[in-house]
């Protein structure tokens, strides 16, 4: 007898996602502090610099699952009007993309956090985040449906430790009636601050194991981007890519979760 003739083909306990995290500075490129000054009337114009870089992005991507940009443009001149996460997500072949504008600065800049994926979404919701100065946001994906859901949240947080206090408070409600929770972005503050410290008191978001510098591109020193999960996620390994496409370099991470987690419901056969 033929064991396998018998027996269905096992199905998968669990499943690996490699996740990125990359603020782009809307697609420009800084190797040290005096470029801020030197290429500032560059940043807020179009070039083929940053379209050779935006397309350098593009094949680095195509080795991820999902992908959470921050100050990505959403269309002004500084990016020749174009969607650059449209963009990217057409040049690396990857099925599905939403953007989230934040804070337009006439038509000359106009960031947006944004979500590339191979998987596809059961609903994206934007959510303005509290400040002092109105513009910052978080965007919401949710992968699957009720207790089997996969909730990632992008955000790109305040320069200023009160706001972002408030800002990771607002965070921690949204997500905390998620199992299986995935929050990433450009938080502009280290995993040992005190907000940090106040958003892991408040849901079930892991600190780091150690901290990935990833801030300034160029010598990094300071971890200000973070791919932080729920207990309930196999957090795997942690690393910041070599490659630097903006001041920050690209924060991934490879996940292990339950097979189920995440899967888009099954489609309901008419009666």
């Amino acid at each position: 007898m033929n064991p396998a003739a018998t027996h269905p083909a096992a199905i998968p306990a669990e499943r690996r996602l490699r996740l990125l995290s990359c603020n782009i500075l809307a697609g420009a490129s800084v190797q040290h502090y005096r470029q801020y000054v030197t290429r500032s009337l560059a940043a807020v114009l179009p070039g083929r610099n940053k379209m050779d870089n935006l397309d350098r992005l593009a094949e680095v991507l195509t080795g991820f699952d999902v992908i959470g940009l921050q100050e990505a443009d959403a269309g002004s001149l500084r990016s020749g009007f174009l969607n650059q996460t449209r963009y990217l997500a057409e040049t690396s072949g990857l099925p599905f993309w939403s953007h989230q504008p934040n804070r337009p600065v006439a038509k000359l800049a106009h960031s947006a956090n944004g979500l590339i994926s191979r998987l596809e979404p059961t609903s994206v919701t934007d959510y303005p985040l509290p400040s002092r100065i109105p513009g910052r946001g978080a965007l919401l994906a949710q992968f699957g449906e009720g207790e089997h859901a996969l909730a990632v949240m992008i955000a790109h947080l305040s320069l200023s430790a009160p706001a972002r206090a408030r800002q990771l408070g607002f965070i921690a409600e949204l997500l905390q009636d998620f199992r299986h929770a995935v929050l990433m972005g450009d938080l502009n503050t280290e995993p040992h601050s005190a907000e940090m410290r106040y958003l892991f008191s408040k849901c079930s978001l892991q600190p780091p194991a150690q901290a990935t510098p990833t801030f300034p591109s160029w010598k990094p020193r300071r971890a200000l981007d973070h791919i932080l999960t729920s207990e309930a996620i196999q957090l795997e390994k942690t690393w910041a890519l070599p490659q630097a496409f903006s001041d920050h370099l690209p924060l991934a991470a490879e996940i292990r979760l339950p097979a189920h987690v995440g899967r888009k419901p099954a489609a309901r056969k008419p009666r």
